[in-house]
């Protein structure tokens, strides 16, 4: 039986979200999630979501391969299954009618009753995504799908059309980008209208995890029917098994007939996944539409803390859309009551459940993107991102880098999930223990790295060769094999980071210690070629260098990851030589303007600037470090104009690694950027080059003084971005950064825009912003 929210409840929800003409669109409203799929990793999927859901229902279509998910230019749709985190998913469902088919067939034959599989082509004409919902027609079924979700719950409306057979399948084995096996599942019958059951899955050598769920439907399924390999059984009540498998529902329908489904997920117990459903769905009984209300207007309230004007609607588009990737790749593992799964399996529950468990990619290199958004604009979603590593700490010893599903998995290089605590508490964001904050961050830095008894690694892998030469030798190994000057470089970003909590904090030695190892990227750079370069551990230097050699890099090379001293930019300018540091920076910048900014196919060694991966989306704003401003401003503004779309084949170039890439694009919009990741006892915001005449920021009042901070771009245009003078509250700016703090204590920032550089405006010696090796107290 159908249950109805009352008429005026659904009239105010839905007032919130009509546009009606001659009305301003909202925020949510630009969000196009089919931006960028057709070059789209796992995580990156059209389907809806909340902020960091648990639930991301999204259409798949790829088989097993890497960047597994769903492709554009892909016509065709195997199921839409409920987890696209990293290296995680779980739960596919798919709705037939005709012949029963339990797998999913070829991408190259997907015709419905052909040997091929449950497939079905769609058109795209046929297909819409926005923030809370998707929809789709299956050609070949002539089934209309919607998708819309709470945090931990999918929920689905199908449109059947008439059929003697007609099954709804959930196929527990299909593929992702990492590929994950089934080690054991069951799936019970408690009625006709509902099941439960859990799958076991490893996916990495680290990461097994189990996926409880609860289904129910709105109109009673005739049976439930199994199959494991080829075997097929109708009529069970209880399943059992591993690898292959699945179940169904069988139904026969009239035309047009609806059945919705709702499924709720826990990584803890069916028990779980139950509460989760129905606390969630509780006060929408039924009701797709208000579901998909309510999620629509969950996106709108946080994009809406940002509005622009002026641009055009495609920069609208591009801006709204990066800021909704920003929030909807990283997940939420703990469930509505706080309880989750800790890294030995344990069932543990969190004090406060509102200050969720995060499960997530490696927080590698997002102190010049994530960092700067989440702390700026939503400092309660940084505190809770602290509260989360720090609960991991608690219960496994150590700080994750990049815990998925709640395990230690060791990805990538460095630890900066570092620079994200240290910021938030450099900028006031302090509702945590301090004290173990510090503690928890100094033992990472201090301890060298291991394989954790819980899986996967933890700490730092190269640091105590680290620690004994003051760079990381070439004869040091780790799984990431060369990456021994990529290790050398971040560690030393960390390590001054830690050293500027470390002066905050009062601990005078600790600051000293640390601001030695800050300087250990000196030791990697060869003074006379120029460049980083991998080392021996005898301190000679490795033979037959090239800058574009990757040996010794984390994808990347020794031209890019020249320029990774965050911290120091000014000692890097000392040791290079600023003539040769500014002629570099911009050949390098024409050069790639060729490739719109992008190493093409993942050759990450061929190119100079790569903004599509992490080790270089500094690039553009070094020039505001070496006298030479209005480089920024032309840079940053061809990189948003080049480099992002707002199409689905090439919104991003290159890796949208979880919000990365739309993050900076935001940061970037609105004119601003943290070259030292806003980890500096006072942070600082670098200026770059507005792509909106206005913008305006909404504060968080809980933890900033002033309601709002206005950015104005006056006489603003695709032509006119150069910076010719700025006032900071009404008082002049000749420099090209001010403080964090002249931002959240309110107030405005007005560019004068046009179409030539002003070369006198912030380029003085005296105008750069702040750098470890010219900061009077370092």
């Amino acid at each position: 039986m159908k249950i109805k929210l009352s008429g005026i409840l659904i009239v105010l929800l839905f007032l919130n979200t009509m546009v009606l003409p001659g009305q301003n669109k909202q925020p949510a409203d630009y969000v196009d999630p089919m931006i960028g799929t057709s070059n789209s990793r796992w995580m990156l999927y059209p389907g809806p979501s909340m902020p960091f859901g648990m639930v991301k229902l999204s259409p798949d279509n790829q088989e097993q391969a890497w960047k597994a998910g769903y492709e554009y230019t892909i016509e065709n749709i195997a199921g839409f299954s409920h987890l696209h985190s990293w290296t995680m998913g779980g739960l596919l469902t798919m709705p037939i009618t005709g012949a029963l088919v339990t797998n999913p067939g070829s991408v190259s034959s997907p015709t419905a009753g052909w040997t091929s599989g449950y497939r079905s082509r769609f058109k795209h004409e046929n297909e819409e995504a926005s923030p809370g919902y998707y929809s789709v027609l299956l050609h070949d079924y002539n089934i209309q799908v919607e998708l819309t979700t709470t945090l931990r719950t999918g929920f689905q409306r199908y449109t059947f059309p008439e059929a003697q057979e007609a099954y709804i399948l959930f196929d527990l084995e299909f593929p992702t980008e990492y590929g994950f096996e089934v080690l054991d599942a069951n799936i019970k019958k408690v009625s006709n209208t509902e099941i439960e059951g859990y799958v076991k899955q490893r996916s990495t050598s680290y990461n097994e995890y189990t996926v409880h769920f609860v289904a129910k439907v709105d109109r009673p399924f005739e049976s439930l029917g199994s199959w494991k390999g080829e075997v097929v059984q109708r009529n069970i009540r209880e399943v059992s098994g591993d690898g292959d498998m699945g179940v169904f529902m069988q139904y026969s329908t009239d035309e047009r007939e609806i059945i919705n489904l709702k499924t709720g997920i826990s990584l803890v117990s069916i028990e779980q996944a139950r509460k989760n459903l129905e606390e969630e769905t509780a006060q929408f009984g039924w009701d797709f539409d208000i579901v998909q209300a309510n999620a629509y207007n969950t996106w709108n309230d946080l994009l809406s803390k940002i509005e622009v004007e002026g641009g055009t609607e495609t920069d609208r588009v591009k801006f709204y859309t990066n800021l909704y990737r920003s929030y909807s790749a990283r997940t939420i593992w703990s469930d509505v009551d706080g309880k989750y799964v800790d890294m030995y399996e344990n069932v543990q529950q969190l004090e406060d459940p509102s200050s969720p468990v995060y499960g997530a990619d490696a927080f590698w290199n997002t102190f010049w993107n994530l960092n700067p958004l989440w702390t700026l604009v939503n400092p309660d979603i940084a505190n809770s991102w602290v509260m989360s590593f720090m609960e991991i700490y608690d219960k496994g010893g150590w700080l994750p880098k990049g815990p998925t599903g709640i395990e230690y998995s060791g990805i990538m290089v460095a630890s900066h999930q570092i620079p994200l605590m240290v910021s938030a508490y450099q900028k006031g964001i302090r509702n945590y223990d301090v004290d173990r904050m510090y503690e928890a961050i100094k033992h990472n830095q201090m301890v060298q790295g291991r394989p954790h008894p819980g899986g996967g690694y933890v700490g730092n892998e190269s640091l105590q060769d680290y620690l004994d030469f003051g760079y990381v030798p070439t004869e040091s190994r780790s799984k990431y094999g060369m990456g021994q000057i990529s290790n050398t470089l971040e560690y030393a970003y960390d390590d001054w980071t830690v050293a500027q909590l470390a002066k905050a904090l009062g601990k005078e030695q600790d600051y000293n210690h640390f601001m030695d190892r800050a300087s250990f990227y000196k030791n990697a750079f060869d003074v006379s070629v120029g460049y980083v370069r991998p080392r021996h551990a005898d301190g000679s230097w490795m033979q037959n260098f090239s800058p574009y050699s990757s040996r010794g890099f984390v994808e990347g090379n020794s031209w890019q990851y020249t320029w990774f001293v965050p911290h120091d930019v000014q000692g890097l300018i000392n040791l290079m030589g600023i003539s040769e540091f500014n002629n570099r920076l911009e050949e390098g910048f024409e050069n790639s303007s060729q490739s719109n900014f992008n190493a093409t196919d993942d050759r990450f060694a061929d190119y100079p600037i790569n903004h599509g991966n992490q080790p270089n989306m500094q690039a553009a704003y070094l020039f505001n470090y070496s006298g030479k401003p209005w480089l920024t401003q032309k840079w940053v503004r061809e990189i948003m104009e080049n480099y992002y779309s707002a199409d689905p084949y090439d919104g991003w170039l290159g890796d949208e690694d979880q919000g990365q890439m739309g993050a900076w694009y935001v940061m970037s919009a609105m004119g601003l950027f943290e070259m030292r990741g806003g980890a500096a006892v006072r942070p600082v915001y670098e200026i770059g080059s507005p792509v909106f005449d206005k913008i305006t920021i909404h504060l968080n009042t809980d933890y900033y003084p002033a309601e709002k901070f206005v950015i104005e771009a006056r006489n603003n245009s695709k032509e006119n971005v150069y910076i010719q003078s700025a006032t900071l509250d009404g008082e002049p700016l000749e420099k090209p950064w001010f403080y964090h703090s002249q931002l959240v204590d309110g107030g405005s920032l007005i560019l004068e825009m046009g179409p030539e550089p002003n070369r006198q405006w912030g380029s003085d010696p005296e105008d750069v912003p702040p750098s470890m090796s010219r900061d009077s107290d370092r």
